[in-house]
């Protein structure tokens, strides 16, 4: 058996590439029976993000368990498998292990220490074990994992000032609008006419950033106006004017800043769109959505300036520097984890092992037991007899306890495969045959 992973994120593949391997919620289920019914594939979860895709399986044969999950992300995308593949990575074994705990601690992030990636961790081990695509070894690897990102953010300052991607959104914003007045620093959005699209868990960021950042009012755009509603409840200093989503384009031309975050699957604003719209202002477009809510023809609008997931790198790094220095700190951490999962995996070589021997000692036990009783005779109460089973298990236990505890210590794979073998020979736990 071998873990691998085989995924793309914003290091290997553009939006406009990782909008169509983004696998919303609705779909994870049915992803994931594709492809557990393929018998290659023993165990499988999925983590889809903004930002990446990533499917983690432990599987029979490492060549074909990536073949066939390369297979699966060309056929869900619909996207040529020569045009797809360079933008594809894949770890195996330690490297896998290695892979997911530094998603985890935020060390693969966009944002260097972003907490957000922690929950989706979290959720993607609740799906996986929903569906039942994931057994003991994933199960352990998912959950060690999760414990790996909250020792970082624990242990080290990683997640001190750490952006997600909703603020560094909404400091591009500032970033903009301040080169647009000649100051290369981020200003206050307090003379913003601001509209916020979605009213999900992003949205909810972005306007506990916009408050942060001189936002003391703005129009709040859903589809289920009742959601957008909750949503302005939770900020009762702000001024939120919620409308619904058919509002759209008469909101548009009021505004002169426009966030977008929904679930949409593919982009509801394009430059057709736009150009039917009278603006009354400069605008700038800023879409954290992936798939993209925006076009990308969009930007080609004269009076529009428009942003995506991609472009908040130029945010992203004036905030890196600090996290940089920790961020070798916590690495260590994220090494020293691996190295515990793998040890436990690897003791899972002695299981059969063990298990061969503890049940020929019983069998053992139980002869001998039986024999002892029928010497007794009748007049051995039930109650002594009790005692005597008590005690012959006690006494198998004993001697187990030390193998057992050996065979199942941290040590290299050569020593305890030299190990199982001299304790196979000893009790005769394998038959001559199978030593040829």
């Amino acid at each position: 058996m071998h873990i691998v992973v085989v995924g793309l994120s914003h290091r290997t593949a553009p939006v406009e590439v990782r909008e169509k391997l983004s696998i919303p919620d609705q779909s994870i289920s049915e992803s994931l029976k594709t492809l557990s019914i393929n018998s290659d594939i023993l165990e499988v979860s999925i983590l889809s993000t903004c930002n990446r895709l990533e499917i983690y399986a432990l599987v029979k044969e490492i060549n074909i368990g990536i073949s066939t999950i390369k297979e699966f992300l060309t056929d869900y995308s619909s996207v040529n498998f020569e045009d797809l593949n360079p933008h594809l990575f894949d770890f195996r074994q330690e490297e896998a292990v290695l892979h997911l705990m530094k998603v985890s601690a935020g060390l693969d992030s966009l944002v260097l220490g972003e907490g957000q990636i922690l929950s989706q961790v979290k959720k993607m081990m609740r799906l996986g074990q929903e569906n039942q695509s994931t057994g003991p070894i994933l199960n352990r690897l998912l959950s060690q994992s999760v414990s790996a990102g909250k020792k970082v953010r624990s242990e080290t300052n990683l997640g001190t000032g750490a952006v997600s991607i909703s603020s560094a959104a909404v400091e591009l914003a500032q970033l903009k609008i301040g080169q647009d007045h000649g100051v290369d620093g981020l200003v206050s959005l307090k003379s913003e006419k601001v509209l916020v699209v979605g009213a999900g868990r992003m949205s909810r960021l972005l306007i506990t950033h916009l408050k942060s950042k001189g936002c003391h009012k703005l129009t709040l755009l859903n589809r289920n106006i009742d959601r957008a509603v909750n949503l302005a409840g939770d900020f009762p200093d702000l001024e939120i004017n919620c409308k619904s989503l058919n509002e759209l384009d008469e909101n548009i031309s009021l505004a002169s800043l426009v966030f977008t975050s929904t679930a949409s699957e593919k982009p509801f604003i394009d430059l057709a769109r736009v150009e039917n719209i009278s603006l009354n202002n400069k605008l700038k477009f800023i879409d954290i959505g992936v798939p993209r809510n925006i076009s990308n023809d969009v930007k080609h609008h004269a009076s529009i300036e428009s942003f995506d997931v991609d472009d908040l790198e130029e945010v992203v790094s004036r905030n890196q520097e600090f996290r940089q220095k920790i961020a070798k700190e916590a690495e260590s951490l994220v090494k020293d984890e691996r190295i515990i999962f793998l040890e436990w995996w690897a003791s899972l070589e002695a299981v059969p092992v063990i298990n061969k021997l503890r049940s020929d000692l019983e069998l053992i036990r139980k002869e001998e037991l039986q024999k002892a009783l029928s010497r007794m005779g009748p007049d051995f109460s039930a109650r002594e007899r009790k005692v005597v089973e008590a005690l012959t298990k006690g006494i198998i236990n004993k001697i187990l306890h030390t193998p057992v505890t050996k065979l199942r210590s941290p040590q290299s794979r050569d020593e305890r495969q030299a190990s199982l073998k001299i304790v196979e020979k000893l009790f005769s736990l394998v038959d001559d045959e199978q030593n040829f």
